[in-house]
């Protein structure tokens, strides 16, 4: 059976304009896009972690087109969310970075903590890079969707980025770099997880007849590691028993944290679309921004995880989840954030920019013929403005078992501790990579060297 049962529910086509229909707004479906934040690929229960206590995603995994061979092209947050918001590779839109770099006629304060004067208007300048993007958000918005922002959020106003209700201002003399005050989602001190304005939203946009669009993305896991008491003692017994360390329990109950506001949402969406079994209903969508490997010592990250091209960096599972519409299955096609805004407006029925990259994931056949998952890693601070190539380390690629990981030479200097070694695994024995294959098999690295110079060929100008 295809993974897509398309009956009358999406039966309003556009026009010869190639506007929406009369009646397409209110057929189709409401979209739930769920991010969590920091989070390894394999901790969740259905993923096989034995520590993971993530029963909300395990349902929504098993309710879903589940891939779990998902990965994002960057594993930073901010180039990561501006990929899947515009489906394009950050050397394409041209976020590589959080931040901007510190000029060397700026006052030499840390990029977070940097309020000078002309380093804010260098963020400002930088928040106006996806100004001329195709956006998700917009896109829908354009469509007749009331889209709401919610969560982490590094692009400045969200309403000038399509959405019409946003719970982040993103102003900089008010502290506005990463979500500012809607970072309080599932955050803001209530003993249970709260949907802030979620429900308020949804029933506005329902009353008005129209569908809705949510970017919901909690700040969780991640850092500050900082679960409830009553999430970290169930954690407690591991710790002693040797199976995790302080740092790692804290890390697992915000992990169980955030299934908690998982379960909340879509508790919210279920309740909502129950009482219009005639409706749309909602087409829900998981991912992850990037990985994440707790230090043994402390809350933060260990090397091959965040900021990596390894597999603790850039892969995550997807969902894709429409109940009597899309067809529970798991399918082991390595697949990217890069196809989800064009899967989401494809569902939608909204027209698709040419300048969105990837596939429609709901399509059986461009699935089969998906080809390698690219991706590319670049310094945290961005040299900006300049060519993206200016900032980057790494490019990689996934295609089928084999995975290549390959330095950018010009980014490498002794003083940097010299090139790294080009890395080549075969991820169907080794998941984990643990055994460089790349000069065992010298082919298999010209092969794939030269699928990445055909995708991305940096010192091509």
């Amino acid at each position: 059976m295809p993974a897509l049962i398309l009956a009358a529910l999406l039966a309003a086509a556009p026009d010869e304009s190639g506007s929406p229909g009369p009646a397409a707004a209110a057929e189709r479906p409401n979209v739930l896009l769920i991010l969590s934040d920091d989070q390894a690929w394999d901790d969740y229960g259905f993923m096989g972690s034995p520590l993971a206590h993530t029963p909300h995603l395990d349902r929504l995994a098993g309710q879903s087109l589940t891939f779990p061979r998902g990965y994002v092209p960057t594993s930073l947050c901010r180039p990561s969310l501006a990929s899947i918001l515009t489906g394009q590779y950050p050397h394409q839109h041209g976020i590589t970075g959080n931040d901007p770099a510190v000029p060397r006629n700026v006052e030499r304060l840390p990029t977070h903590r940097n309020r000078t004067p002309a380093y804010l208007d260098l963020r400002r300048s930088m928040n106006d890079t996806l100004d001329d993007a195709p956006k998700l958000s917009a896109l829908l918005r354009d469509a007749g969707y009331r889209t709401l922002q919610t969560g982490k959020w590094w692009e400045g106003d969200p309403k000038d980025h399509g959405f019409t209700a946003a719970m982040t201002h993103g102003d900089l003399t008010r502290g506005g770099r990463h979500g500012d005050v809607g970072l309080q989602i599932t955050r803001d001190g209530q003993p249970t997880p709260g949907l802030g304005p979620l429900p308020a939203f949804m029933q506005h946009a329902e009353n008005e007849g129209q569908p809705w669009f949510v970017w919901y993305a909690p700040f969780l896991p991640h850092t500050p590691h900082d679960p409830p008491a009553r999430l970290l003692t169930k954690y407690q017994p591991a710790v002693e028993a040797g199976d995790l360390t302080p740092s790692e329990a804290k890390y697992f109950a915000n992990v169980e944290r955030f299934d908690e506001a998982v379960g909340a949402v879509l508790a919210e969406v279920d309740r909502r679309d129950a009482a219009d079994p005639d409706g749309p209903g909602t087409l829900v969508v998981y991912v992850c921004d990037n990985g994440w490997i707790t230090l043994p010592g402390r809350s933060a990250y260990a090397a091959r995880s965040k900021r990596s091209p390894h597999e603790g960096g850039v892969r995550t599972p997807i969902m894709l989840r429409r109940t009597g519409v899309i067809e529970p299955a798991r399918n082991d096609t390595p697949v990217s954030s890069i196809d989800l805004a064009r899967t989401i407006l494809h569902h939608c029925d909204v027209p698709v920019p040419e300048a969105m990259g990837g596939v429609n994931l709901l399509d059986d056949a461009a699935l089969a013929d998906r080809g390698p998952v690219f991706g590319e890693i670049f310094e945290h601070d961005q040299p900006f403005p300049a060519p993206a190539a200016d900032g980057l380390m790494y490019r990689w690629v996934v295609d089928g078992n084999w995975k290549l990981i390959l330095p950018y030479q010009p980014h490498y200097t002794a003083a940097r501790g010299g090139v790294p070694p080009v890395e080549l695994f075969d991820l169907s024995a080794d998941p984990h990579e643990t055994k460089n294959l790349a000069s065992a098999n010298p082919a298999e690295v010209a092969r794939l060297t030269a699928l990445l110079d055909a995708w991305w060929d940096p010192t091509q100008k």
